[in-house]
C-alpha cells in the first residue's frame, strides 16, 4: 500500500488551526512518524500504526481519529451494530448488557451483535492452534490488537513468524452477523454490518481488511458518537428483551490479559500501553521470554477500554465490566458457528511486512545516505530535543540524508 492510498485511509487526522507545533506528539510516537514542519505536525503516514497515541496526548486536541458518521447506517436497508465489550464499561450504574444492546435497536439498529461471542469462538480456535502447532516458535504473539500488529510489522520483523495467524473477534463477528441475518431471510444487498469501535487502530484494521482478502465491514463508528445516542435511548426503555448471549470470557477481552487467561493456563505474558508494549516486543526479539508459550499487548492503556474513541476512564471502564462479568456464565450458552473448521478463523493472507525504514531501494544509495547520516550525526549534540521538527537527532540525520532539511536546522549544529 503506497502512501498516497494508506494516507487516504488512515485514521489519525491533524487539525491544523489547533496545532500549536508543541512536539508532544512528535516524541511519544512509537514510529518516529511525525515531524513538525513550519510550525504544524506531519505525519508520515507509511510509518503510522493508528495507535491513538497522538489523539490521547495532544494537549491542544489538534489529533483526530477519523470514523465513519453514524449516518452512513442509513444507506442499508437491514443494519446490524457489531458491539464492541469496551462500550460495556462505558455506561454508570448498569447491570445488564441488554439495557445497552435494546437502546442500539432505539436508535436506528435492526440487529445486535457481540463481539465478545466470536472472543469466545477465537479463544478455542487459538487453544486448538496452538496445540496442533507446537512447533511454531514460542511464545505466540497474539494478533488481535491491530496496532501492535502493525507495529510489528512496521518495526520489529523478526517476531513476524510468531504471530498468531487468527482473524480478530470482530472480524469473525462480522462474517456471523451477516450470515445470521441471512438465514432470518434478510437479502446480501440490503445488509450492512457496523463496528462500535473504541479506538483508530481497529477503524483502521477494518478499513484496509487486515489479513483478509478483501475489507468486511460496511461501516466503522466511534463508541464516543453512538454513547451521545445510547443514553437516552437506554433511559426511554419500556421493554428489555433478552440479546444478550456472550458469557463472562467474551467480555473479559475487553481489559488487558483477557484474552491470554482465556488461551493460557501459565505460561503467558499480558502487557498493555503502547512504551510497555515495546519493552516486551525488544525482549522477545532478544529471546529472553522463551519460557513463555502466548503473549497478549494492547497498545491502549487498560487493553480495548483504554482506547481514544471511547468516554470513560480506562480503570473505570475495566471496573464496570469486572462487576459485570459476574453475573454471566463462563462462555455462551447458546452453540454457535459449530459447522466452521480451522480455516473460517485462520487470516485470509498474511500481513506484509513494512520496509518503512529502508533509505533506499537501491543498495549503492543507500549506503550513500547512510554515510551522510553517520556524518551529520557526528556533528550533532545528541540532545533528541525535538527543536528542529524530528523526533531524535538519528531521525533529524537520515530527514538530512534524505534532503527533507537542511542540517542547519538543528538550532545547536556545529558549523
Amino acid at each position: 500500500m503506497n502512501e498516497e492510498v494508506k494516507s487516504m485511509l488512515n485514521t489519525v487526522m491533524l487539525d491544523p488551526d489547533k496545532c500549536k507545533g508543541c512536539i508532544t506528539c512528535m516524541k511519544r510516537c512509537p514510529t518516529e512518524a511525525i515531524r513538525v514542519r513550519n510550525g504544524k505536525a506531519k505525519v508520515l503516514y507509511e510509518r503510522c500504526v493508528a495507535c491513538g497515541e497522538c489523539v490521547r496526548l495532544c494537549p491542544h486536541q489538534a489529533k483526530l481519529a477519523s470514523f465513519d458518521s453514524f449516518d452512513v447506517i442509513n444507506n442499508y436497508k437491514y443494519k446490524i451494530a457489531v458491539v464492541a465489550p469496551a462500550l460495556y464499561g462505558q455506561f454508570n450504574n448498569l447491570d445488564d448488557i441488554n439495557i445497552i444492546l435494546n437502546g442500539l435497536l432505539q436508535i436506528g439498529f435492526d440487529d445486535v451483535f457481540e463481539v465478545s461471542r466470536a472472543a469466545e469462538l477465537v479463544t478455542a480456535a487459538t487453544k486448538k492452534y496452538m496445540k496442533h502447532h507446537k512447533y511454531q516458535q514460542r511464545p505466540i504473539i497474539s494478533t488481535a490488537c491491530p496496532a501492535v500488529l502493525e507495529l510489528i510489522l512496521v518495526r520489529f520483523h523478526s517476531l513476524a513468524d510468531r504471530l498468531l495467524p487468527m482473524k480478530a473477534p470482530v472480524d469473525i463477528a462480522i462474517n456471523l452477523a451477516r450470515e445470521e441475518a441471512v438465514k432470518k431471510g434478510v437479502k446480501k444487498e440490503d445488509i450492512g454490518v457496523f463496528f462500535i469501535s473504541p479506538c483508530p487502530a481497529k477503524v483502521f484494521a477494518l478499513k484496509t481488511g487486515m489479513g483478509l482478502e478483501k475489507p468486511e465491514a460496511d461501516g466503522v463508528l466511534s463508541i464516543a458518537e453512538v454513547y451521545k445516542k445510547l443514553l437516552p435511548a437506554m433511559k426511554s426503555l419500556t421493554e428489555v428483551k433478552p440479546l444478550a448471549k456472550s458469557g463472562s470470557l467474551g467480555l473479559s477481552w475487553a481489559s488487558s490479559g483477557g484474552e491470554a487467561a482465556g488461551v493460557c493456563d501459565v505460561k503467558f505474558l499480558a502487557a498493555d500501553g503502547i512504551e510497555n508494549v515495546i519493552n516486551v516486543l525488544k525482549e522477545l526479539e532478544d529471546d529472553k521470554l522463551q519460557y513463555l508459550d502466548f503473549v497478549e499487548l494492547n497498545a491502549c492503556n487498560g487493553g480495548c477500554v483504554g482506547g481514544v474513541l471511547n468516554v470513560e476512564n480506562p480503570f473505570v471502564a475495566k471496573a464496570r465490566i469486572r462487576a459485570l462479568r459476574k453475573n454471566l456464565k463462563y462462555t455462551a450458552s447458546e452453540p454457535i458457528a459449530e459447522d466452521k473448521d480451522e480455516s473460517f478463523y485462520l487470516w485470509d493472507k498474511m500481513p506484509e511486512v513494512k520496509d518503512v525504514f529502508r533509505l533506499d531501494e537501491n543498495r549503492r544509495v543507500a549506503m550513500q545516505k547512510l554515510a551522510v547520516i553517520e556524518n551529520v550525526l557526528s556533528t550533532l549534540p545528541g540532545l533528541d530535543c525535538g527543536g528542529c521538527g524530528a523526533p531524535s537527532c538519528r531521525a533529524f540525520a537520515e530527514d538530512v540524508a534524505a534532503n527533507e532539511v537542511s542540517k542547519d536546522e538543528c538550532v545547536r549544529y556545529e558549523k
